[in-house]
């Protein structure tokens, strides 16, 4: 329930915020030089003539699996003709009107007249996967950099790898990104033979097709993984020393049991909760958050959709990605409390 709540909460915030900024949709569709009166007919046609509140409306219509349907005008529910564009099955008819269920519509690029599932559908994999890689990437390394500051606190290795922490986190993404293409991808290219710019697909150059072509993943992955890696690192640090301090783990050394034993049986398992809730945030903010580093590294995911929508007015294409985005954080947050209760018994719900 409060998973339905917020994700109307960001549909409403984000109906309204991009139906009041500056910028006509019709304008760029058409041209600096069209008329006023093609540019009226293009905006009876999206809608976008009609009063706020009733777009709105019509906007939460397209967007729930059970809406409402005009046997006669669809316009007047629906912002295109659900048989046409939404494939429905109808519950129930009252005249005029039918009660249709239905997958979410989130109308159509325009620009391209695409559907915009189907373009989050081409662009989330290659970010889905980028981010999947860069949050492996930070928790393996993160974790165990942070049980080993853990186990040499207050001594050189922690004090190096708080440096290297501090220093993660300080980056922005946009700068980090263009420091690791240039130095990794142009000064280093001898070395690493990695590309500066490169997709997950690329062309053959014999004319044979694409091929996907995993090196091009590194260095976004890697960049991508910097901050979560650097948070991660000391959260884990700070989780272990506080487990290392509890009576459970005297006792476990009382019972004689291995030093390897006890930090990875006992003090690892219960440091991990908190390392569990800021890596799912971390996940999906990875999700959300690419969009300077797919754009510097040329990688055709919904980073460099979200810019590509913004630069030409194509509101349902940023509005769609926004929400499927929102839609991911809401569904990592359930299965990070699923986790909860596997990582630690003592948060399990009982009956």
């Amino acid at each position: 329930m409060y998973g339905l709540l917020v994700l109307l909460g960001v549909v409403t915030l984000v109906f309204f915020l991009f139906n009041v900024l500056p910028g006509d949709p019709a304008r760029m569709m058409l041209g600096q030089r069209a008329d006023q009166e093609s540019i009226d007919i293009i905006n009876h046609d999206l809608g976008r003539d009609k009063p706020l509140v009733t777009q709105y409306a019509a906007y939460l219509n397209d967007l729930l699996p059970i809406s409402i349907h005009n046997n006669v005008d669809p316009q007047n529910f629906f912002y295109l003709s659900p048989e046409k564009y939404a494939p429905c099955s109808t519950l129930l008819r009252i005249g005029k009107t039918s009660i249709v269920l239905k997958a979410p519509y989130l109308r159509r690029s325009y620009q391209s007249q695409r559907r915009v599932s189907e373009i989050i559908s081409t662009a989330f994999p290659q970010t889905a996967l980028l981010a999947v890689v860069a949050m492996i990437f930070a928790l393996a390394v993160g974790i165990s950099l942070g049980v080993v500051a853990a186990l040499h606190k207050d001594t050189w290795i922690d004090r190096l790898i708080l440096i290297i922490s501090t220093l993660g986190m300080s980056l922005p993404s946009f700068f980090a990104a263009i420091l690791v293409a240039w130095l990794f991808a142009y000064v280093m290219a001898d070395w690493t033979h990695l590309n500066m710019f490169g997709n997950l697909y690329t062309v053959d150059d014999y004319g044979c097709g694409e091929y996907i072509d995993l090196k091009n993943l590194i260095l976004p992955a890697f960049t991508l993984g910097i901050r979560p890696l650097a948070t991660l690192t000391q959260l884990t640090k700070n989780s272990m020393l506080e487990a290392l301090s509890q009576d459970y783990i005297r006792t476990a050394r009382a019972k004689g049991l291995s030093h390897r034993r006890v930090v990875v049986h006992h003090a690892l398992r219960n440091a991990l909760n908190p390392v569990v809730t800021s890596a799912s945030g971390w996940l999906a903010s990875l999700l959300a958050g690419a969009v300077f580093v797919e754009y510097v590294f040329d990688w055709k995911g919904m980073g460099v959709v979200i810019v590509d929508g913004l630069e030409k007015y194509d509101f349902p294409v940023v509005m769609g990605t926004i929400l499927f985005i929102c839609l991911l954080l809401v569904v990592i947050n359930i299965i990070t409390d699923i986790l909860y209760g596997i990582l630690d018994p003592r948060v399990r719900v009982s009956k």
